[in-house]
């Protein structure tokens, strides 16, 4: 049945929607933080959908919010006024440590960065961008125009000038041997010239911890340290949150805090854990900024009412239940676990992350090359043994993903961790 279905997926779908595994996989359904694919087989997931099923499959109140809405109305628009819309904004402007925020609903982290690109650019009147090296924001043209990731760009053409900046990858680059304090500096230094060379820019837009990258992330500070310089010339900090937010780090809500001595971003974007697998994304501004544009605007699917109620019964579940603590408790755990393995599996270059967004770097032994078909073979063994996990990297796809719903238990993270384990000792 499955054999089927992966033909039929090659004959009507784009050759480059790709697909994990030798043999792809069709999962039915979930449960908490388990899986089960059309053979029956149960898998414990350790990547949610990219990151998205935050808090557990088919979470009770979630469930319930999507139906109950969906027995009155899935959707009107935004020409109409809604009240869940209304209610899931108040909550996020509040949340976002934005003064005088406004908030915009998209459909996808990749119109909500989209979005953010149009505010900055007209706000500020340049169409000249700042991004960092290994970073991804998007399928859109606009966001493929400012992603710093070769892999994941595949056009060099765009609508706008995009400069690179250092600092994104702490442990790879001409700036890897210094300690954190001179990295940041020289990376400072590094943006400073950047900008003595070029016209002035509308915006930076950085993710907090670069998500396609590798789970790769700048000591804490450098955007902090960036804001001052992008301040005093008057060009805007964008936040990309769509995989940082809500808590998935653990240590703070929002990415940004770990950079926080100057005050949140101008822009924050968000989606992808915020539904819970519902489809939204948005966008979190000043009211000046938010409010630059001077034509119309809609967006006919952002903010629909049913997945506006997911989003605040999600919410919720996840204040209420503290699960940023629960990522900062048993992803800390989960990652000194895999620290251990790795000592002993000479593939492993690094295991890096922050709660429950970790990174495992594999390379060939001895070295600093990347070592994809390495990655693929633990990515099929993982499968074999129960385990779904995830790729990345910017440097070829060597990078395990690891990112499981918030609410996983200590025994789950050392079951997923013992099969990661038998994974990365068999290549």
């Amino acid at each position: 049945m499955t054999r089927d279905l992966f033909a039929r997926h090659r004959a009507v779908l784009p050759d480059w929607l790709a697909l994990y595994y030798e043999d792809p996989l069709e999962i039915t359904h979930g449960e908490g933080r388990y899986v089960w694919d059309a053979a029956g087989n149960k898998y414990l997931d350790f990547f949610g959908g990219i990151l998205t099923t935050m808090t557990a499959h088919a979470l009770p109140e979630v469930t319930k919010a999507v139906a109950e809405q969906a027995g009155r109305i899935v959707h009107s628009s935004t020409l109409y006024l809604n009240r869940p819309m209304v209610e899931l904004a108040e909550r996020v402007a509040q949340l976002s440590g934005i003064p005088d925020a406004r908030v915009f609903f998209t459909t996808s982290g990749t119109e909500a960065n989209d979005t953010a690109l149009l505010l900055a650019t007209a706000y500020r009147r340049s169409n000249a961008i700042l991004a960092m090296r290994n970073s991804y924001h998007g399928r859109s043209f606009s966001t493929v125009g400012i992603t710093g990731n070769r892999g994941w760009s595949p056009t060099s053409l765009s609508p706008l000038q995009t400069l690179y900046v250092h600092g994104g990858v702490r442990t790879r680059g001409p700036y890897a041997d210094l300690d954190d304090r001179d990295f940041i500096d020289a990376c400072v230094t590094d943006l400073k010239d950047l900008l003595g060379h070029s016209r002035a820019p509308a915006a930076l837009i950085a993710e907090p911890v670069q998500g396609v990258g590798g789970f790769t992330s700048p000591p804490d500070g450098l955007y902090a340290a960036f804001r001052e310089v992008l301040h005093e010339r008057g060009i805007l900090w964008i936040s990309d949150e769509v995989q940082t937010g809500w808590g998935r780090t653990g240590e703070h809500f929002w990415g940004w805090q770990a950079h926080a001595r100057s005050g949140p971003p101008d822009i924050v974007t968000f989606a992808k854990g915020i539904g819970n697998g519902m489809s939204i994304g948005g966008v979190v501004a000043r009211a000046e900024i938010m409010n630059c544009l001077d034509a119309n605007s809609i967006s006919t699917f952002g903010g629909t009412q049913v997945t506006m109620a997911a989003g605040l019964a999600n919410l919720n579940h996840l204040l209420e239940h503290d699960l940023q603590g629960n990522a900062r408790r048993v992803g800390g755990l989960l990652i000194e676990r895999l620290r251990a393995v790795a000592a002993q599996v000479p593939h492993v270059r690094e295991v890096r992350g922050r709660g429950l967004m970790i990174g495992v770097e594999l390379t060939r032994p001895g070295t600093d090359e990347a070592a994809p078909e390495a990655a693929s073979t633990v990515l099929e063994e993982a499968r074999a043994g129960g385990l779904l996990v995830g790729k990345g990297g910017g440097h070829s796809t060597s990078v395990l993903r690891i990112a499981p719903p918030m609410s996983l238990t200590v025994a789950e993270a050392e079951e997923g961790a013992a099969i990661l384990e038998r994974a990365l000792r068999s290549i």
